[in-house]
C-alpha cells in the first residue's frame, strides 16, 4: 500500500490463499482423496459405480481407475491422483495403498504444523524416515525367480483377492503367470518383460473361467468373403498398409465414353488392377493377408478364387503385434512385395466366440507373442477382469524382475512403522516428531484393512504391535478371521517394489504439498472450506 491507494499487482478474479489456510486447504484436499479410495483397500474393500457425464458405467475397486474417473479440480487434489498414476505405471498394483499413505501422512503434518513446527523441518523428517524405511524393507525381502512358479502364482492371486474375480483367482494367476514367463528374458543376467508382448483381449459372453491364454496373436475380425477357406496351415502371411481397391482422384475429373466398348474397356481395366494386386500376393506365395486399410468386394472375390484368407481394416496396433510374432514385414505397396516380407505362422483359423467370429494366428514364428482371451457375462464384468488381471501381470513382472518379495496384510508397513520408532530416538531434534509421525502415518495401511474388515482397528494394531515386537515379522491380518496371522503361511505375498514406490511417490508428493504457503489461481476453481462440497470438501465424493 502506498497511502491509500491499492497497488493491483494480480489480475482481477485472481484468488489467493496464504500460509496456513493455503496449507489447511491443500491438506484437507488431498485427504477428502484418500477418502474416497480408502474403503476399496484388501480383501473386504467394497467397490465403486462410476457414471460419467454421457451416462457411461464403470464399476471398480482399482485405485487408479477410480481417481482417473473423477474429475478432480483442486490442484492438490491432482497432485495426489498423480501419486496413483505414478505407482500403476511403475509397479501396476498398489494404487489405493499410495495414496492412503500420502494421505495420512498429511494428516499428521497437519498436528505437527498446529504445533508450530515448521514445514520444512517436517519434510526433513519425512525424507529421513522415508530413506530408513526402504532400508528396512530390504531386510524384511526374500529372493523369487522365475522357477518359483508357485510363489508367483500366490503373488498373482494376492493382487486379485479383493478383485470382483477374487472367487476365480486361481485360474486368473495361472493365466498371468504363463504370460510373463512366456515373453520373459534373460539379457546379461538380468530379467526383462515386455508387457507390449502380452496381447489382451475381452469378449463379451460365457464364463469367466472360459478365459485362456493363445499361443499366439488374436485378431477381432472375420474374413472379408465366405468363399474364403476358414483354416490355413502353414500359413504364409502378408501384411499390407495399403487399400487393395482402385484409387479415388484427389481431384474432380470425368471421363467421358460415348461407345459400349469404352465403357467395357474402362471397367475391364478396373478389373485388371485388383487382378494384379492378388497375382502379385499370390505370386509371392503369400495365403493370407491383413490388409490395414479396405479390400474391394471385386478384389475379395479374386481372393477367395484362390484360396487366400483375407482380413480388411487391422488396427495398427494388431499389425504392428502380427509382425513382431510372424516375422513378417509391413508393406505399403502391393506390387513390389516379397518373398522375404512374408511372415510365417502353423495355424491360421476364424472360430466364433460367442456371437462373433475372431481370427487366431498362432504357432508363430517368435514364441513371446502371447495373448489373453477374457471372458465374462456382461462388459462390465469383462472389463473389471482385464482390470484386475492387469494388475496380476504388472506384480508377477514386478517380482521377476526384481526377484524380491514381501508379505502383505500389512505385516510390512507394522514392522516398518516400529523400526522408524527406533530410529527416531537416534535422531532427535524436531525431525524426531516428524520421523514419529510418519511410522505412525503408516500402520492407516493395517488400520484401513481391518476397518473395512469390520474388525476394531486398535486391537488390531495392538496385536500386530505385540507380534511383530516379538519377532514375528512376517506376521499380518487375517481378515477373515481377525486373527493375526503369519501371512508366509496363508500366502498373502507381494513383491517389494510396491511397498517401495508407495513410499517413495507418497513421500514426495506429501512433501511438495507441505512446503507450498502461497496458492494463486488466475482463475478461481469452484469450491469452498472442507466440508462444503468443493475440491477438498467431502461433498466432492457423496
Amino acid at each position: 500500500m502506498m497511502g491509500t491507494t491499492p497497488i493491483l499487482i494480480l489480475k482481477e478474479g485472481t484468488r489467493r490463499d496464504r500460509g496456513k489456510g493455503a496449507q489447511t486447504n491443500n491438506i484437507a484436499a488431498a485427504k477428502a482423496i484418500a477418502d474416497a479410495v480408502r474403503t476399496t483397500l484388501g480383501p473386504r474393500g467394497m467397490d465403486k459405480m462410476l457414471v460419467d457425464s454421457m451416462g457411461d458405467v464403470v464399476i471398480t475397486n482399482d485405485g487408479v481407475t477410480i481417481l482417473k474417473e473423477i474429475d478432480v479440480e483442486h490442484p492438490a487434489a491432482k497432485m495426489l491422483v498423480e501419486v496413483a498414476k505414478a505407482q500403476d505405471q511403475e509397479v501396476g498394483d498398489g494404487t489405493t495403498t499410495a495414496v492412503i499413505m500420502a494421505g495420512e501422512i498429511l494428516k499428521r503434518a497437519e498436528d505437527m504444523i498446529d504445533q508450530n513446527i515448521h514445514p520444512t523441518v517436517i519434510a526433513q523428517g519425512y525424507r529421513l524416515a522415508a530413506e530408513r524405511a526402504t532400508e528396512l524393507l530390504g531386510d524384511l525381502s526374500e529372493k523369487v525367480g522365475p522357477k518359483d512358479k508357485a510363489t508367483l502364482r500366490k503373488i498373482a492371486a494376492t493382487s486379485m483377492i479383493s478383485k470382483a474375480i477374487s472367487a476365480d483367482r486361481e485360474h486368473f494367476a495361472e493365466l498371468a503367470v504363463g504370460s510373463v514367463l512366456a515373453v520373459a528374458e534373460e539379457v546379461d543376467g538380468v530379467w526383462q518383460v515386455d508387457k507390449d508382448n502380452i496381447q489382451i483381449v475381452k469378449k463379451q459372453g460365457g464364463s469367466v473361467t472360459d478365459s485362456e491364454m493363445i499361443d499366439g496373436i488374436i485378431v477381432d475380425k472375420e474374413r472379408v468373403h465366405t468363399g474364403m477357406p476358414t483354416r490355413v496351415e502353414k500359413a504364409k502371411i502378408a501384411l499390407v498398409n495399403a487399400a487393395l481397391e482402385v484409387k479415388k482422384t484427389e481431384f474432380d475429373a470425368r471421363i467421358a465414353i460415348s461407345k459400349p466398348e469404352q465403357l467395357h474397356a474402362f471397367l475391364g481395366e478396373e478389373e485388371n488392377i485388383l487382378r494384379g494386386f492378388v497375382d502379385a500376393l499370390k505370386k509371392v506365395g503369400a495365403n493370407v493377408v491383413f490388409g490395414q486399410k479396405g479390400l474391394d468386394d471385386m478384389t475379395q472375390h479374386f481372393l477367395a478364387k484362390e484360396g487366400i484368407f483375407a482380413i480388411r481394416r487391422v488396427k495398427k496396433s494388431d499389425m504392428e503385434k502380427l509382425a513382431k510374432a510372424t516375422g513378417a514385414r509391413i508393406v505399403s505397396k502391393v506390387k513390389e512385395i516379397e518373398k522375404a516380407d512374408l511372415g510365417t505362422a502353423a495355424l491360421v483359423e476364424e472360430r466364433k466366440i460367442g456371437d462373433d467370429e475372431m481370427t487366431f494366428v498362432t504357432g508363430t514364428k517368435n514364441p513371446k507373442a502371447i495373448s489373453l482371451l477374457l471372458r465374462g457375462g456382461t462388459e462390465h464384468v469383462v472389463d473389471e477382469i482385464e482390470r484386475s488381471v492387469e494388475d496380476a501381470i504388472s506384480v508377477v513382472k514386478a517380482a521377476v524382475e526384481d526377484g524380491e518379495m514381501v508379505t502383505g496384510g500389512g505385516s510390512v508397513h507394522t514392522h516398518l512403522s516400529l523400526g522408524l520408532r527406533d530410529y527416531a530416538a537416534s535422531v532427535g531434534g524436531r525431525e524426531q516428531i516428524a520421523i514419529e509421525a510418519f511410522a505412525t502415518a503408516l500402520e492407516v495401511v493395517p488400520r484401513t484393512l481391518a476397518e473395512n474388515a469390520g474388525l476394531d482397528p486398535i486391537d488390531t494394531i495392538i496385536d500386530l504391535r505385540n507380534a511383530h515386537k516379538a519377532g514375528k515379522h512376517r506376521h499380518g491380518i487375517n481378515l477373515y478371521t481377525g486373527k493375526v496371522t503369519d501371512m508366509r503361511k496363508l500366502d498373502v505375498l507381494e513383491p517389494v517394489r510396491v511397498t517401495r514406490q508407495a513410499l517413495s511417490s507418497a513421500t514426495d508428493t506429501a512433501v511438495m504439498i507441505l512446503r507450498i504457503d502461497d496458492v494463486i489461481a488466475a482463475t478461481e476453481f469452484s469450491g469452498g472450506a472442507p466440508g462444503e462440497g468443493g475440491p477438498g470438501g467431502e461433498g466432492d465424493f457423496e
